[in-house]
């Protein structure tokens, strides 16, 4: 029914219609729901049928872990913040669940959803607003039609953000990323940034108080801390005692996600589910995701092997580098981005491995920014052409040297 409707108003959609100054959102409904935008005239060169539509709805089904972990895990740590002693936030969430009667109880799964889908599910419609909005505009004013390129990057936004953030904030966020970090460039594929990224990274640095790592603990509140309802994350708290901060931390709860951080990015078994799906498929660089793998190792076991007097940083083994904070999330899809990591198998390895590296340099030198993993593959986004460039050299010459021999 959807098909014929779509097809008997195509006519005033063409040039010399009624409507013909919308035919971008015309072409944009009909390639989201049913065909690409642009088809081959002949066979001769076509590999599969994979096209953008596909492959963004194929990240989109990966994340679907992370993101059932977003919403179960921030209700989860919100309830536990309020059992152990913290009152409730004056927000509209808690009007709403003791509207709907849902107890703040942590061993209860649907109040936990619930409550942290009340958090989540704003920041995702205010992301996809704007964003969509703003795609739409520079759609019109390009004479492009509009893609699938904000699909999944409309829901990579909310989950690496905190549960708590001011929606107005993420309105700005999500501006600033879709037009600084994407749409200047051109749009969809020309970006050299990752867009998500430029957002958190906008986020970060404008609005600290919001973004530095301050999340719900189940931690009763005392004459000191008064409002217990908020502390660092674990990954912070490395940072002035080490991995003697972790003594009370399960690392079984650390790999499934039951820990406070950013809403979709604690989960580091979504996050490898994840992954499996997108190697699968080949729609995620596996070259890369073992890269990261390998810098975290070696550089986290140099620091190690380094230690430090000063630093307590310096011990925290390379295990839980990846399972606290963005590691996991970061490395599976923020540095596999297809359009801002490197695009040579070898330049692939080499982009993953210095990622990794550089985490852990930015955790453990510099801990005024205990997460790294954000910064580390935006550094590393800017030099992603530069890598490919030498790595085409080099193959270029070693090919020249083969025919002189």
């Amino acid at each position: 029914m959807l098909r014929k409707l779509l097809d008997s108003v195509e006519p005033q959609f063409h040039k010399g219609g009624r409507l013909e100054r919308f035919y971008p959102l015309y072409e944009a409904t009909d390639t989201f729901l049913y065909t690409p935008g642009s088809v081959t005239a002949g066979a001769s060169h076509v590999r599969d049928s994979v096209d953008l539509k596909r492959i963004m709805s194929i990240v989109v089904l990966s994340l679907a872990g992370t993101i059932a972990m977003a919403m179960y895990n921030t209700g989860l740590q919100a309830n536990l913040s309020i059992e152990s002693g913290s009152q409730p936030l004056a927000n509209w969430q808690t009007a709403a669940m003791g509207a709907m009667g849902l107890p703040f109880a942590s061993n209860d799964l649907i109040a936990c959803i619930v409550h942290g889908a009340l958090y989540f599910l704003p920041v995702t419609l205010v992301v996809y607003t704007v964003g969509g909005t703003l795609e739409g505009l520079f759609a019109q004013i390009r004479r492009h039609e509009i893609n699938e390129g904000f699909l999944v990057t409309g829901m990579l936004i909310p989950l690496i953000l905190p549960p708590a953030i001011p929606l107005w904030q993420v309105a700005v966020g999500t501006a600033f990323g879709v037009v600084i970090g994407k749409e200047i460039f051109g749009g969809t594929g020309m970006n050299i940034l990752n867009p998500a990224l430029v957002a958190r990274a906008f986020l970060f640095f404008a609005y600290p108080a919001y973004m530095s790592g301050e999340v719900w603990v189940a931690a009763a509140p005392t004459a000191a801390t008064p409002d217990a309802y908020t502390g660092a994350t674990y990954l912070a708290a490395t940072t002035v005692a080490g991995v003697d901060a972790l003594q009370g931390l399960s690392f079984m709860d650390a790999f499934i996600g039951f820990i406070p951080g950013s809403m979709g990015e604690t989960s580091a078994l979504a996050c490898l589910a994840g992954a499996i799906l997108l190697i699968v498929t080949g729609v995620g660089s596996w070259r890369i995701m073992a890269g990261v793998t390998l810098g975290t190792i070696a550089m986290a076991m140099t620091l190690n092997a380094i230690g430090s007097t000063t630093n307590p940083y310096f011990n925290v083994p390379f295990w839980w580098h990846m399972v606290l904070g963005g590691w996991a999330f970061g490395t599976v899809y923020m540095a596999t981005d297809p359009v801002s990591a490197a695009q040579t198998n070898s330049g692939r390895w080499i982009f993953g491995v210095l990622v990794g590296v550089l985490t852990v340099l930015i955790r453990v030198v510099n801990p005024a920014y205990p997460e790294g993993v954000m910064l580390a593959i935006l550094l590393m986004n800017v030099f992603a052409p530069t890598i490919d460039f030498f790595v085409v050299r080099s193959n270029v010459r070693r090919r020249r040297l083969r025919e002189v021999t």
